[in-house]
Protein backbone atom coordinates (compact mmCIF):
# COMPACT_ATOMS: atom_id res chain seq x y z
CA UNK A 1 0.00 0.00 0.00
CA UNK A 2 1.27 3.45 -0.97
CA UNK A 3 0.21 6.10 1.54
CA UNK A 4 0.96 9.77 0.86
CA UNK A 5 0.26 12.31 3.59
CA UNK A 6 0.68 16.08 3.11
CA UNK A 7 3.53 15.56 0.65
CA UNK A 8 4.63 19.07 -0.27
CA UNK A 9 7.13 20.82 -2.49
CA UNK A 10 7.80 24.25 -3.94
CA UNK A 11 8.47 24.90 -7.63
CA UNK A 12 8.68 28.23 -9.47
CA UNK A 13 7.01 30.08 -6.59
CA UNK A 14 4.09 27.64 -6.49
CA UNK A 15 3.28 25.32 -3.60
CA UNK A 16 2.09 21.75 -4.10
CA UNK A 17 0.42 19.43 -1.60
CA UNK A 18 -0.83 15.85 -2.03
CA UNK A 19 -2.51 13.19 0.13
CA UNK A 20 -3.91 9.85 -1.10
CA UNK A 21 -3.65 6.07 -0.88
CA UNK A 22 -3.04 3.53 -3.65
CA UNK A 23 -3.50 -0.19 -3.06
CA UNK A 24 -1.87 -3.06 -5.00
CA UNK A 25 -3.79 -3.83 -8.17
CA UNK A 26 -5.63 -0.50 -8.01
CA UNK A 27 -5.68 2.18 -10.71
CA UNK A 28 -6.08 5.82 -9.69
CA UNK A 29 -6.89 8.42 -12.35
CA UNK A 30 -5.47 11.92 -11.82
CA UNK A 31 -7.38 14.71 -13.55
CA UNK A 32 -6.82 18.44 -13.71
CA UNK A 33 -5.96 21.30 -16.00
CA UNK A 34 -2.51 21.59 -17.57
CA UNK A 35 -0.07 22.98 -15.03
CA UNK A 36 -2.22 22.07 -12.04
CA UNK A 37 0.43 19.76 -10.54
CA UNK A 38 -0.33 16.24 -11.76
CA UNK A 39 3.10 15.66 -13.29
CA UNK A 40 4.71 17.29 -10.26
CA UNK A 41 3.14 14.62 -8.06
CA UNK A 42 4.61 11.84 -10.20
CA UNK A 43 8.03 13.50 -10.15
CA UNK A 44 7.83 13.85 -6.36
CA UNK A 45 7.05 10.19 -5.92
CA UNK A 46 9.76 9.13 -8.35
CA UNK A 47 12.35 11.26 -6.55
CA UNK A 48 13.09 13.63 -9.43
CA UNK A 49 12.21 16.64 -7.29
CA UNK A 50 12.67 16.84 -3.50
CA UNK A 51 9.85 16.92 -0.98
CA UNK A 52 9.81 19.86 1.42
CA UNK A 53 7.62 18.08 3.98
CA UNK A 54 5.12 15.29 4.43
CA UNK A 55 5.40 11.52 4.15
CA UNK A 56 5.23 8.83 1.48
CA UNK A 57 5.37 5.22 2.65
CA UNK A 58 5.04 1.81 1.01
CA UNK A 59 3.97 -0.92 3.40
CA UNK A 60 4.91 1.34 6.29
CA UNK A 61 8.43 2.15 5.06
CA UNK A 62 9.36 5.67 3.97
CA UNK A 63 10.51 6.02 0.37
CA UNK A 64 11.53 9.69 0.54
CA UNK A 65 15.15 8.99 1.48
CA UNK A 66 15.62 6.51 -1.38
CA UNK A 67 17.30 7.54 -4.66
CA UNK A 68 15.06 7.35 -7.74
CA UNK A 69 16.49 4.01 -8.91
CA UNK A 70 15.67 2.38 -5.57
CA UNK A 71 12.09 3.60 -5.34
CA UNK A 72 9.26 1.12 -6.07
CA UNK A 73 8.06 2.91 -9.20
CA UNK A 74 8.22 2.44 -12.95
CA UNK A 75 7.43 5.53 -15.03
CA UNK A 76 5.92 5.71 -18.49
CA UNK A 77 5.67 9.05 -20.26
CA UNK A 78 4.09 10.17 -23.53
CA UNK A 79 7.44 10.79 -25.20
CA UNK A 80 11.14 9.90 -24.91
CA UNK A 81 10.38 6.37 -23.77
CA UNK A 82 12.72 4.51 -26.11
CA UNK A 83 16.35 4.59 -27.23
CA UNK A 84 16.32 4.91 -31.01
CA UNK A 85 19.74 3.28 -31.54
CA UNK A 86 18.71 0.09 -29.71
CA UNK A 87 16.50 -2.72 -30.96
CA UNK A 88 13.08 -3.41 -29.51
CA UNK A 89 14.57 -6.41 -27.72
CA UNK A 90 17.27 -4.25 -26.15
CA UNK A 91 14.84 -1.50 -25.19
CA UNK A 92 12.65 -3.98 -23.34
CA UNK A 93 15.67 -5.72 -21.83
CA UNK A 94 16.80 -2.48 -20.19
CA UNK A 95 13.86 -2.89 -17.85
CA UNK A 96 15.44 -6.08 -16.53
CA UNK A 97 19.17 -5.32 -16.60
CA UNK A 98 20.85 -2.08 -17.71
CA UNK A 99 23.81 -4.06 -19.03
CA UNK A 100 21.45 -6.28 -21.09
CA UNK A 101 23.15 -9.47 -19.89
CA UNK A 102 19.97 -11.48 -19.58
CA UNK A 103 20.00 -15.05 -18.36
CA UNK A 104 17.63 -17.60 -19.95
CA UNK A 105 14.89 -16.99 -17.37
CA UNK A 106 15.06 -13.23 -17.95
CA UNK A 107 15.01 -13.73 -21.71
CA UNK A 108 11.84 -15.78 -21.30
CA UNK A 109 10.23 -12.99 -19.26
CA UNK A 110 11.06 -10.57 -22.06
CA UNK A 111 9.61 -12.81 -24.76
CA UNK A 112 6.45 -13.36 -22.73
CA UNK A 113 5.94 -9.60 -22.35
CA UNK A 114 6.51 -9.03 -26.07
CA UNK A 115 4.10 -11.82 -26.97
CA UNK A 116 1.50 -10.48 -24.55
CA UNK A 117 1.62 -7.09 -26.29
CA UNK A 118 1.79 -8.58 -29.79
CA UNK A 119 5.23 -7.17 -30.63
CA UNK A 120 7.20 -10.43 -30.68
CA UNK A 121 7.75 -9.99 -34.45
CA UNK A 122 9.33 -6.57 -33.91
CA UNK A 123 12.14 -7.51 -31.56
CA UNK A 124 14.91 -6.98 -34.12
CA UNK A 125 13.63 -3.61 -35.31
CA UNK A 126 14.48 -0.14 -34.00
CA UNK A 127 11.96 2.45 -32.73
CA UNK A 128 12.15 4.86 -35.71
CA UNK A 129 10.73 2.11 -37.93
CA UNK A 130 7.70 1.56 -35.67
CA UNK A 131 4.33 3.25 -35.53
CA UNK A 132 3.35 5.32 -32.50
CA UNK A 133 1.18 2.51 -31.18
CA UNK A 134 3.95 -0.04 -31.60
CA UNK A 135 6.42 2.22 -29.79
CA UNK A 136 4.06 2.57 -26.85
CA UNK A 137 3.62 -1.19 -26.69
CA UNK A 138 7.40 -1.55 -26.50
CA UNK A 139 7.54 1.02 -23.71
CA UNK A 140 4.76 -0.76 -21.82
CA UNK A 141 6.53 -4.10 -22.27
CA UNK A 142 9.61 -2.61 -20.61
CA UNK A 143 7.40 -1.54 -17.70
CA UNK A 144 5.96 -5.05 -17.47
CA UNK A 145 9.33 -6.77 -17.18
CA UNK A 146 10.48 -4.47 -14.38
CA UNK A 147 7.79 -5.86 -12.05
CA UNK A 148 8.02 -2.94 -9.62
CA UNK A 149 5.07 -2.54 -7.24
CA UNK A 150 3.79 0.74 -8.71
CA UNK A 151 3.45 2.18 -12.21
CA UNK A 152 3.28 5.93 -12.83
CA UNK A 153 1.74 6.88 -16.18
CA UNK A 154 2.00 10.49 -17.38
CA UNK A 155 -0.36 10.74 -20.38
CA UNK A 156 1.49 7.94 -22.18
CA UNK A 157 -1.24 7.20 -24.72
CA UNK A 158 -2.62 10.66 -25.48
CA UNK A 159 -1.00 10.78 -28.95
CA UNK A 160 -2.71 7.55 -30.00
CA UNK A 161 -6.11 7.23 -31.65
CA UNK A 162 -9.09 6.31 -29.43
CA UNK A 163 -9.11 2.62 -30.37
CA UNK A 164 -5.41 2.23 -29.57
CA UNK A 165 -5.84 4.12 -26.28
CA UNK A 166 -8.52 1.65 -25.28
CA UNK A 167 -6.28 -1.29 -26.17
CA UNK A 168 -3.40 0.10 -24.15
CA UNK A 169 -5.62 0.88 -21.16
CA UNK A 170 -6.92 -2.68 -21.29
CA UNK A 171 -3.34 -3.97 -21.15
CA UNK A 172 -2.57 -1.69 -18.19
CA UNK A 173 -5.64 -3.00 -16.37
CA UNK A 174 -4.61 -6.60 -17.02
CA UNK A 175 -1.07 -5.85 -15.85
CA UNK A 176 -2.35 -4.23 -12.65
CA UNK A 177 -4.73 -7.09 -11.88
CA UNK A 178 -2.46 -10.03 -12.72
CA UNK A 179 0.65 -8.72 -10.97
CA UNK A 180 -1.08 -6.61 -8.29
CA UNK A 181 0.64 -3.44 -9.44
CA UNK A 182 -0.75 -0.12 -8.24
CA UNK A 183 -1.14 2.37 -11.10
CA UNK A 184 -1.34 6.15 -10.94
CA UNK A 185 -2.53 7.49 -14.30
CA UNK A 186 -2.46 11.12 -15.46
CA UNK A 187 -4.89 11.60 -18.33
CA UNK A 188 -7.02 14.18 -20.12
CA UNK A 189 -9.40 11.48 -21.34
CA UNK A 190 -11.55 10.71 -18.27
CA UNK A 191 -14.47 9.18 -20.13
CA UNK A 192 -12.21 6.79 -22.06
CA UNK A 193 -10.33 5.70 -18.92
CA UNK A 194 -13.33 5.38 -16.61
CA UNK A 195 -14.04 1.70 -17.24
CA UNK A 196 -10.47 0.76 -16.31
CA UNK A 197 -9.88 2.79 -13.12
CA UNK A 198 -10.87 2.35 -9.48
CA UNK A 199 -10.94 5.98 -8.37
CA UNK A 200 -10.42 9.51 -9.61
CA UNK A 201 -8.49 12.39 -8.07
CA UNK A 202 -8.75 16.07 -8.97
CA UNK A 203 -5.67 18.30 -8.88
CA UNK A 204 -6.28 22.04 -8.86
CA UNK A 205 -3.87 24.89 -8.06
CA UNK A 206 -1.14 22.53 -6.87
CA UNK A 207 -3.31 20.53 -4.48
CA UNK A 208 -4.99 17.15 -4.76
CA UNK A 209 -8.46 18.43 -3.88
CA UNK A 210 -10.08 15.02 -3.43
CA UNK A 211 -10.13 11.36 -4.39
CA UNK A 212 -13.49 9.74 -5.06
CA UNK A 213 -15.14 6.71 -6.71
CA UNK A 214 -15.44 6.74 -10.50
CA UNK A 215 -19.07 7.82 -10.08
CA UNK A 216 -17.66 11.31 -9.41
CA UNK A 217 -17.38 11.65 -13.20
CA UNK A 218 -21.19 11.60 -13.35
CA UNK A 219 -21.82 13.40 -10.07
CA UNK A 220 -18.95 15.90 -9.55
CA UNK A 221 -18.46 16.53 -5.82
CA UNK A 222 -17.22 20.13 -6.27
CA UNK A 223 -18.08 23.05 -8.57
CA UNK A 224 -14.43 23.25 -9.73
CA UNK A 225 -14.50 19.62 -10.82
CA UNK A 226 -17.82 20.10 -12.59
CA UNK A 227 -16.31 23.08 -14.42
CA UNK A 228 -13.28 21.01 -15.41
CA UNK A 229 -15.54 18.27 -16.80
CA UNK A 230 -17.75 20.85 -18.51
CA UNK A 231 -20.89 19.66 -16.73
CA UNK A 232 -21.75 22.74 -14.70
Amino acid sequence: MLIVQDLQTQRENQSFSFSFQLAPGEIGLLLGRSGSGKSTLLSLLAGFIPAASGTATVNGESILTLPPAKRPFTLLFQQDNLFEHLTVYQNIGLGIRPDLRLNPAQQEILIQAATRLQIEDLLDRRPPSLSGGQQQRVALARCMVRRKPFLLLDEPFSALDPALRQEMMHEVKELATEHQIGVLLVSHQPQEARQHVDWVGFVEDGKLQFTAPVSALDQPPTPDFAAYLGTN
